[in-house]
């Protein structure tokens, strides 16, 4: 899936992000400007289905606007990417465990 919150809202003559998060508000939806910075310039996380109701009416648009499938990415029984191919093909990766904070646990 792929999120088309920016053209939407541009279809709609809204061009900032904090435009929207004021008329998202105004009806109810409060989001940190955090959040609105994410769903604005990228691929949000997670979203609550209530939110795309208030996104989709504050914008006037359907669901189909602002989220796009895309089928061709889906990886089906039988087909191996090349990405996938040299993954598989090398020894796996050493993973380092990480606390929060950044610094590496200790080994065991």
């Amino acid at each position: 899936m792929r999120w088309n919150l920016r053209l939407t809202a541009a279809n709609k003559n809204i061009w900032k992000a904090s435009e929207l998060q004021r008329s998202l508000a105004e009806h109810g939806l409060v989001i940190s400007s955090g959040k609105m910075s994410g769903l604005w310039s990228g691929q949000p996380v997670s979203l609550k289905l209530d939110d795309l109701d208030v996104i989709c009416v504050v914008l006037g648009c359907e669901i189909g606007d602002l989220l796009i499938p895309e089928p061709d990415r889906v990886r089906r029984p039988g087909e191996e990417t090349g990405q996938q191919a040299a993954v598989s093909s090398g020894p796996a990766p050493t993973v380092v465990p990480r606390r929060r904070d950044g610094r590496s646990l200790p080994p065991m």
